[in-house]
């Protein structure tokens, strides 16, 4: 492999201009097929296989015209101090405000309270629920327009008035400002690294091409595939992430090798056959990672982790090709003044020793210490993990300055924190000798059931042959009692399909968000397995070593409990929530733990690989365990340090947004990439080579024999150039 991508990176140097052409045309291409594509479809939040799912499927097919994907806004109504909202004046203001809305674009319904009895028992609190045709995230700006409006009538008139539900889900956080607090924080780290504007430039410009193309065919490809725009989020996050780092890894090894005193087309040969090489097996790994989503069995994630893979092998093609294309242009100004006009030997003097090789000696006196003082630190930062409780958040986790919060809060005060979660109980009295009585058997049994405190009458379909049950619990949505309850429901349902041949179902909102959290839950373990174990394949050809993927998948493990262990004190514990803006605690969200497994993996791998295969490189070329050791750090521990820090600030930057979800991945993925590259890369990893030392590179010979030899290391480059130098000599004698 290093051979081929030695000859790739010097094709690329010497045609820097055709190189830089076809990507200009490829880019020019994807943006104008991007701008011609259809509009992406909204989000469509789907769980196969799940009770709530098969619920709500039978949901639209049994209640024709009922909208029940429809996007729903609940209108939370409170009367001014020491007033009745059942006043004559209040009641009219609220019903003129219902009523306009009834009008209004895209509305399917808007109930009236004081028919449908949503008034609370002290007769202070109101409550009106507003249905639409479209989907939430699909509503055009008349309805949410219309919507707005309407409750500044209500205010206007007197009354509090606030609004929930998921017709506000349209009014999300853009995140162009984080996303530029990640590109000036990268730039700064970049310039400190390289210490010349035009070398921090051009890892910057090749991962903007790499996101732009990447954005743009998720654009052309969304009505297709049905790649909604929440799809490129995590593409948009990665993309850049990555292409900065890969760009960053062969940036530095060229300028390695001109410290070595090779002429500028070689040093890009060079740097892509072997930094290159790396590139490529990270980059795999993070594919593996992405693409292992789709083993959860939820599309919308599926189609997450596909899409970034994609951003992602572009990163990769970028960084082999168009990255040495740009250093043809630019030549030895991406070296620093000083080192562009000394000569090469007293660049490899002044570069002999730097703080890298100093921490690998460190390291190398006192293995056994750093490795139980990493591995301490790293147990107890993941300690909190044990209490980890895993939901889906919704209005209660927002901030306080919010109108769905305030809703939310209202709607606790007047009529119990259950009504901010109500369960729709479907029953299918097709096979039932009597749909009515089946209906309302279950609707007494529901009630009867501990937790509930209400449960409206049955309302029956056209065909008369499905009804629907509301229970009203007596906890919140996001608590572990409700949680109960919607079990307890499901556990009743064999009992009464037996004594009244109608099957039940529990869907809605909160049982569609305990349904996500047990599918997540469920599909972890399977997860890492597959993720985990075939990475350790890929990483065996890499380093032909057992024991180095192990160490490498057993510290990755180390780094992500160590990251929940943070989010779970911060968010659940509430440690330090002040400081980044944390309005309320709760559960954790139950994608985040598969979520930074995929994500966080991919990344961790980036930097294994590019450390050990450097030591392995020095290993395989001569040097002894220990020297191989300082010999890596020597030369990457500076490059990985910065990658890293370009990764943290680029996910660091989300902690900063409102919402609470994005915050939340913010911290986590910051947390997870600082943990894993500064103590699991930077610390344990040397401890644990020093500790086996030349065991360390074991390979059954048996598995030697089958596995391909893929040269990541360069060894063939280096025999090719230790040959060309024999016949020159042999030539001068």
């Amino acid at each position: 492999m290093a051979t081929f991508l030695y000859r790739l990176g010097r094709w690329a140097f010497d045609r820097r201009k055709l190189v830089a052409l076809l990507w200009v045309a490829v880019l020019a291409v994807g943006g104008v097929l991007a701008a011609k594509a259809p509009a992406a479809p909204a989000d469509a939040f789907a769980i196969p296989g799940t009770e709530a799912q098969k619920a709500f499927d039978l949901m639209n097919q049994r209640f024709p015209g009922g909208h029940a994907d429809g996007a729903q806004a609940r209108i939370v109504f409170v009367a001014p101090d020491g007033q009745k909202i059942t006043a004559e004046p209040n009641q009219q203001a609220v019903q003129k405000t219902v009523g306009e809305l009834a009008h209004a674009a895209e509305v399917t319904g808007a109930v009236d309270p004081f028919q449908a009895h949503t008034v609370s028992q002290d007769g202070t609190t109101a409550y009106a629920t507003v249905t639409y045709s479209a989907k939430a995230g699909e509503l055009s700006k008349d309805a949410t327009a219309a919507l707005e409006q309407a409750a500044q009538h209500g205010r206007d008139a007197g009354l509090k008035v606030e609004m929930g539900g998921t017709a506000l889900a349209s009014h999300g956080e853009a995140g162009g400002s984080s996303e530029a607090i990640g590109m000036a924080l990268s730039a700064v780290v970049l310039v400190i690294t390289f210490g010349s504007l035009v070398a921090a430039g051009l890892p910057l410009l090749t991962a903007v091409v790499g996101v732009g193309l990447g954005m743009a065919l998720i654009t052309a490809l969304g009505s297709t595939l049905g790649l909604s725009a929440t799809t490129g989020t995590l593409a948009m996050m990665l993309g850049l992430a990555v292409g900065i780092d890969y760009a960053l890894f062969i940036i530095s090894r060229y300028r390695a090798e001109l410290a070595e005193g090779r002429a500028p087309g070689e040093a890009a040969g060079r740097a892509v056959g072997t930094a290159g090489s790396a590139v490529v097996f990270a980059g795999l790994t993070v594919v593996i990672a992405l693409a292992g989503l789709s083993v959860v069995g939820i599309p919308i994630l599926s189609k997450m982790g596909l899409a970034a893979a994609g951003t992602v092998v572009i990163a990769v093609l970028v960084a082999l090709t168009l990255v040495p294309a740009l250093l043809g242009f630019i030549g030895r100004k991406v070296l620093p003044r000083k080192e562009r006009k000394a000569t090469p030997s007293s660049t490899r003097r002044a570069s002999g020793d730097n703080g890298g090789a100093r921490w690998a000696r460190f390291v190398l006196r006192r293995p056994l210490l750093v490795l139980i003082g990493g591995v301490i630190g790293l147990g107890v930062i993941a300690a909190p993990a044990t209490d980890l409780r895993l939901g889906l958040p919704g209005d209660e986790a927002k901030s306080t300055s919010t109108t769905e919060r305030r809703a939310y809060d209202l709607l606790s005060q007047g009529f119990g924190p259950g009504f901010n979660g109500p369960l729709t109980v479907l029953v299918d009295a097709k096979g039932a000798a009597d749909p009515k009585a089946a209906a309302e058997q279950v609707a007494k049994n529901v009630s009867g059931l501990p937790g509930v405190v209400a449960v409206t009458p049955p309302v029956f379909n056209p065909a008369g042959d499905t009804a629907l049950v509301n229970a009203i619990p007596a906890t919140g949505p996001a608590e572990s009692e409700t949680k109960d309850l919607v079990q307890a429901i499901r556990d009743d349902a064999a009992g009464l399909k037996s004594a009244t041949g109608a099957s039940v179902l529990v869907t809605g909102t909160t049982a569609m968000n305990i349904d996500v959290s047990q599918k997540l839950s469920d599909a972890l373990v399977p997860y890492l397995a597959v993720v985990v174990g075939l990475a350790i394949v890929l990483l065996l050809l890499v380093f032909r070593s057992v024991l180095v993927p192990v160490k490498a998948a057993v510290g990755f493990l180390f780094s992500v409990a160590a990251a929940l262990g943070a989010v779970v004190a911060v968010f659940q514990w509430g440690w330090l929530a002040d400081l980044i803006g944390v309005d309320q605690t709760g559960p954790v969200m139950s994608m985040m733990p598969i979520f930074m497994v995929g994500v966080v993996f991919g990344l961790a791998m980036d930097y294994e690989v590019f450390l050990v295969t450097r030591i392995r490189e020095g290993f395989v070329h001569g040097e002894s365990a220990s020297e191989a050791i300082v010999t890596g750090f020597r030369h990457n521990a500076r490059v990985v340090t910065a990658a890293a820090l370009i990764m943290v600030s680029v996910f660091a930057g989300f902690i900063g947004m409102s919402e609470p979800m994005i915050k939340m991945m913010g911290l986590g993925l910051a947390a997870a990439v600082a943990l894993d590259a500064f103590v699991v890369r930077m610390a344990l990893v040397p401890a644990v080579l020093a500790l086996l030392g030349r065991r360390a590179w074991w390979l059954p010979r048996g598995l030697d024999r089958i596995l391909p030899d893929v040269d990541v290391e360069g060894a063939k480059l280096q025999s090719a150039a230790d040959e060309s130098v024999e016949d020159r000599k042999s030539v001068t004698v």
